[in-house]
């Protein structure tokens, strides 16, 4: 039987980045639906951007950011990065891409590479759609669709649906009414599809 996991998701967060593709190879093993949501961080409910963490804890947090890019076979660029544009932009192409039935994960994953394991300027359009006509997308089209009254609603909805949904980071997943926070997590969600709910 099909499963649905609600998956809340930021482009601009690392930890999204580098645990998208061990989330899809979990759902396509146990038979999951996946619904996005795109966001940011959700202040509301206790989330904190890097940017205002102490800074030991920011040193922390690239320690572990960079421990857990080599478990997952993944390059990031979180030193020295250039002065970008905000990314958050980007998410309209991937809800685009989702609202017409396209491969949303596969734009999703090319927008994300780019930001973080090339440090291309994913907030500047034409920047991001090169990169979706290079993993071969129609860019032209996402970027055409970006500002369409159904993309920014499901943009405006999604914040909403996370915040009432209890999420505040990223990312996060929702099976059965069970929230579980961050890619670390994986294993319990994939635990939860197979029938041991905590």
């Amino acid at each position: 039987m099909t499963k649905l996991v609600e998956y809340f998701i930021s482009i601009s967060s690392p930890w999204s980045y580098i645990g998208l593709d061990a989330f899809a190879e979990i759902a396509a093993k146990n038979d999951v639906t996946i619904k996005p949501y795109l966001t940011t961080v959700v202040e509301e409910n206790g989330g904190i951007f890097s940017r205002n963490r102490p800074e030991i804890r920011r040193a922390y947090w690239i320690r572990d950011l960079k421990r857990w890019a080599g478990v997952r076979g993944k390059s990031l660029i979180l030193e020295n990065r250039p002065e970008l544009s905000d990314p958050t932009p980007a998410s309209f192409f991937v809800i685009a891409a989702y609202l017409d039935g396209q491969d949303w994960i596969g734009v999703t994953r090319a927008l994300q590479h780019a930001f973080w394991s090339e440090a291309k300027d994913i907030g500047r359009p034409d920047i991001r759609e090169a990169i979706v006509n290079a993993a071969g997308f129609d860019g032209s089209a996402l970027l055409r669709r970006q500002a369409d009254g159904d993309v920014q609603q499901k943009w405006t909805g999604d914040r909403v649906h996370a915040r009432e949904t209890g999420v505040f980071g990223f990312p996060s997943f929702v099976y059965e009414d069970e929230l579980y926070w961050g890619q670390d997590n994986l294993p319990f969600l994939e635990r939860h599809l197979r029938g041991d709910k905590p």
